[in-house]
């Protein structure tokens, strides 16, 4: 698919109609309800082979999933695949393949070491002032690189257990913490009354200064982001939204409609883009993504480095050309665009930022910087500056 000139941009947010369940049968109704469009999901080898074209791969890799991370697939997204492209962009997030049954001596079950930085079951405490919260293990979709496929949609050995009420009191006992990710699976697969509830509790912590929910939700379904759920939300600020996009097609015209609804409710929205082989990873796809983004009042935030998961060494790319794609922005676009290249440090080690070397020296008076033009400049160094100082003693 071709995308268009920044100037025409507004135009390519399409709308996805149902296309072939309307020739089912299906109405606008059915189309526009969370609920059927959840009902309904692309679950099963024989759902997929009545509308795509399967490669040998794939087949194997449906066929092999259900082992490690279960399949599915909302109508919406599943829309937005070429069907006879085995290399298309959304093909390759949610369609297993059977690559994801190899293993690297580097790759991990949980490569971001959660578990090992759980108090209580489900509270992922690794950084000083804030937590992970995963309140539950089940997703509208599933992408096939997903960092926590060892617990998420109930295929594989391992099981989330999340105890809610040592959750809380682990919150209330350390004032140390201030802010508090809802994440898992998706937490806006919970209803309305179950998700304020979560809410409502740990707004009653007082030194919880703000919230943050990660969802990908608005993108595999936006149908679930409805006038009721950004009202609700909207009780319980400052609370803020990460959402999860990576390739410009997967803005559709619905998803772009229920991200400024929630902006309209005054939810801050960051994107975190996945680096992935065949999926973003060349600059023009990259900077018509976070283009786009930004005419749906999102802020591209995080671009990661793919984790190291089991299974996922396909679409993984190297640092180098990660490092490349920002370059590549960096000045050439405005920074609002630009998001933090970051690798979550195997093991545990947290999100480490990754940019290009625009230091090239340093002494102790100056310091040598280069601009996305190449062209090099000094920075003298405040000791190395002459003139007058104040005494604020005086």
């Amino acid at each position: 698919m071709n995308y268009p000139a920044a100037l025409d941009l507004e135009k390519s947010f399409l709308s996805h109609a149902p296309g072939y369940w309307a020739s089912q049968g299906v109405t606008s109704a059915d189309w526009n309800s969370h609920v059927w469009q959840l009902k309904n999901r692309i679950t099963t080898l024989r759902q997929l082979e009545e509308h795509l074209v399967l490669t040998e791969d794939e087949r194997n890799g449906v066929i092999l999933s259900g082992t490690k991370l279960a399949m599915a697939i909302t109508p919406h997204f599943f829309n937005l695949i070429d069907r006879d492209n085995p290399e298309c962009p959304i093909r390759k997030q949610v369609i297993p393949r059977v690559e994801e049954t190899w293993t690297s001596p580097y790759e991990m079950a949980d490569p971001c070491g959660e578990d090992s930085h759980m108090p209580v079951p489900g509270l992922v405490h690794r950084y000083p002032d804030r937590v992970l919260f995963l309140v539950t293990d089940r997703c509208a979709s599933y992408c096939r690189y997903c960092t926590r496929s060892r617990v998420v949609s109930g295929a594989g050995e391992q099981e989330l257990e999340t105890d809610f009420e040592a959750a809380f009191q682990y919150l209330e006992k350390h004032t140390e913490i201030r802010d508090v990710l809802l994440s898992g699976g998706d937490p806006l697969l919970f209803s309305d009354s179950k998700l304020e509830k979560i809410l409502s509790r740990l707004r009653d912590i007082p030194h919880l200064e703000f919230l943050r929910i990660g969802s990908r939700v608005p993108i595999f379904l936006p149908q679930r982001i409805t006038p009721q759920l950004c009202a609700m939300l909207q009780k319980y600020h400052p609370l803020f939204m990460s959402v999860h996009v990576n390739h410009p097609r997967e803005l559709t015209l619905e998803v772009k409609e229920a991200l400024e609804r929630l902006a309209n409710h005054g939810i801050p929205l960051g994107n975190q883009s996945v680096l992935l082989r065949g999926v973003n990873d060349n600059l023009d796809t990259m900077k018509t993504l976070v283009h786009k983004l930004l005419m749906c009042r999102v802020r591209p935030y995080y671009l990661y480095q793919l984790d190291l998961i089991q299974g996922s060494s396909h679409l993984e790319v190297p640092v180098e050309e990660g490092i490349a794609l920002i370059e590549g922005l960096r000045g050439h676009t405005t920074g609002y665009a630009v998001p933090q290249y970051v690798i979550d440090a195997p093991g545990g080690g947290g999100k480490v930022p990754i940019n290009p070397d625009y230091v090239l020296q340093r002494t102790g008076d100056r310091t040598l910087i280069r601009n996305f033009e190449g062209k090099t400049f000094e920075y003298p160094e405040p000791s190395a500056v002459s003139g007058p100082v104040l005494d604020l003693a005086e």
